[in-house]
């Protein structure tokens, strides 16, 4: 009985604690670094534009969460580009896997 409480606590810990965004772009001076999970072609030529125009260092992640998706941006983000990489988030064509979901 004490292994199911434990495996029940380790899944409800794995749950909430475990930071899992679908997607993580790392940003220096001004160029992707690294990008992990689902990167739209379009939204990853826009994201790379702003970064050529106003140079900086950071990190972006995407969560999905039940009212659509979340940006999270690093501190050391310019909030002007922040927001400029808001305006051109794809928030109806993006997609967790990649595939594109019909609404009838």
């Amino acid at each position: 009985m004490l292994y199911v409480i434990l495996i029940a606590a380790i899944v409800i810990f794995w749950l909430f604690v475990v930071d899992r965004p679908v997607l993580k772009v790392e940003f220096k001076d001004g160029h992707i670094t690294k990008s992990k999970g689902h990167f739209p072609p379009k939204f990853k030529h826009n994201v790379a534009e702003i970064a050529e125009v106003t140079p900086f260092d950071g990190d972006l992640k995407v969560y999905q969460r039940r009212s659509g998706f979340k940006l999270v941006f690093s501190k050391q983000m310019p909030k002007k580009v922040q927001q400029r990489i808001k305006n051109v988030f794809p928030h109806q064509g993006f997609s967790a896997s990649g595939k594109r979901v019909k609404h009838h």
